[in-house]
């Protein structure tokens, strides 16, 4: 159904999707209503002159991201929308408990499945969903990984339903990305509401680079009580690599590249100009296949020879470890909840989609015949590649995905398509509904810290469910409330 609205309102659209700031009736939520009232006292031309503003300073602060493939260039300004999304308190507890639920019982998993086996050894887990995953590293088997951690940076992604729960729709173990942008939404956002924001009693998430430069801390080898950190990047031309220049000025750490870093006797040191200076913690966000050329991937110029034996012999600790990817896997997704209550004796906080394991012959002949309703993903891409949306696909599409999935089915999850919540976005002078995630980004080091917030991205073509930013999609700040307004 279609809800007339009071300018900038008059093309928002309400039907059976959750709504962000609205009920189904049109009555404007709780906490959304000061946003809603200071949207209602503003013209169409202070809101443009906003975003134009807000635009300008991500075009000048260099706020970029790559989308590979485009004949017409590569480097974009990362799309902002105006518009914050609101998050209560209690809500955000839910989530809160939920993420550290499940991050906590995917590092034992990790530590399992790399020493003893449990989960294997009484078939708990098939083995065959282990030894065809592509991220799994035999090379780590028995390495022992500091404080027992394998995934210290997380990025997991919720959706909201039509009921209004909050559920995963995957995680990010490996090397996730997008919480510069998070961090700059909210700078943006401050001098785009500056009546506003002081007063809506919201969380603050400035301190993420202090919590993430502990964590990395906590990692050292125990011999090394100061030790030094670097954050290794695979160059200018990969698609994160502004985040990995913000990240590194913002913890006040070295940014380096493969070929500034050398390993002798198992020990990694860094070049500097006044001679080697040895290096304890790794913060990578190079993938696993490149990270070592002698233990991976040998055409890789990325990385670093002789890594992985420094790894081994725990003279150097890595953010993430080798082999997490094991848990990026969309089909080891679908046994998350099992995983919780296997090691942790819970039931989850968080539910999963409904999730097709295509290797499954019963499971298969549905998703086949049904592929026009379904959404169908490669269990190891990520940034809304290998990807079909069933009711948004082509006839040909859907031939082709039938064929990758009989020529593999291990490689491909189905999900059902999801109606996934919206939110207000400021389009062409109208807010308008979009649909939208949310990926919060975990910390795990001495302790589980979430910095309250996340990075909500924002489908910004109409009806699209897709908001990965090489897709089309944008971002917008989260605020996340206190109890109580704060004074």
């Amino acid at each position: 159904m279609q809800r007339m609205f009071s300018p900038p309102f008059t093309q928002y659209q309400l039907d059976t999707v959750y709504d962000e700031m609205f009920d189904s009736e049109g009555n404007t939520r709780p906490h959304y209503r000061a946003l809603h009232q200071r949207l209602l006292e503003l013209s169409p031309a202070e809101l443009r002159q906003r975003q134009q503003t807000a635009d300008i300073t991500f075009l000048n602060q260099g706020i970029t991201f790559t989308v590979y493939g485009k004949e017409e260039g590569t480097e974009r300004i990362f799309p902002y929308d105006l518009l914050p999304r609101i998050i209560t308190s209690a809500e955000w507890k839910q989530i809160e408990q939920g993420l550290i639920q499940r991050i906590t019982a995917l590092n034992m998993f990790l530590k399992d499945i790399y020493h003893e086996g449990h989960i294997l050894n009484d078939g708990t887990l098939p083995r065959h969903m282990l030894y065809t995953c592509r991220h799994f590293r035999r090379e780590m088997q028995g390495v022992r990984v500091p404080r027992d951690i394998y995934t210290s940076v997380v990025g997991t992604d919720l959706v909201r339903v039509t009921d209004g729960r909050f559920v995963v729709l995957e995680d990010n173990l490996r090397v996730p990305s997008g919480v510069s942008y998070m961090l700059a939404n909210r700078q943006v956002i401050k001098n785009a509401f500056p009546r506003l924001f002081p007063n809506y009693g919201i969380r603050p998430i400035d301190h993420y680079g202090q919590v993430l430069l502990a964590t990395l801390r906590a990692l050292a080898p125990l011999q090394r009580p100061d030790p030094t950190i670097v954050l290794l990047t695979p160059g200018v031309y990969n698609s994160a690599y502004f985040e990995h220049t913000f990240l590194a000025r913002l913890m006040g750490i070295e940014l380096v590249e493969g070929r500034d870093l050398l390993v002798h006797n198992n020990v990694v040191y860094m070049r500097t100009t006044a001679g080697l200076r040895r290096v304890d913690v790794i913060y990578r966000r190079i993938d696993d296949d490149f990270i070592d050329p002698l233990a991976f991937r040998s055409t890789s110029v990325l990385g670093v020879a002789g890594l992985m034996n420094a790894y081994r012999a725990g003279n150097v600790a890595l953010a993430n470890a080798i082999g997490t990817g094991i848990a990026d896997d969309k089909a080891i997704y679908a046994y998350v909840p099992l995983f919780i209550r296997y090691y942790l004796d819970q039931e989850p906080i968080l539910d999963n989609v409904e999730t097709y394991l295509l290797f499954d012959e019963s499971q298969r002949r549905y998703v086949l015949e049904n592929l026009d309703k379904l959404v169908v993903k490669a269990v190891g891409e990520s940034g809304g590649y290998g990807m079909l949306i069933g009711p948004h696909s082509t006839a040909e599409q859907r031939e082709q995905f039938r064929q990758q999935i009989l020529a593999d089915p291990r490689n491909y999850i189905a999900q059902p398509t999801l109606a996934i919540s919206r939110a207000p976005c400021f389009i062409d002078g109208q807010v308008e509904a979009r649909h939208v995630d949310l990926r919060p980004y975990i910390l795990y080091g001495e302790t589980i810290t979430i910095v309250p917030g996340g990075l909500t991205r924002v489908a910004l073509k109409r009806g699209s469910l897709v908001v990965n930013s090489s897709q089309g999609g944008g971002s917008k700040d989260t605020w996340v409330l206190y109890d109580e307004p704060q004074k």
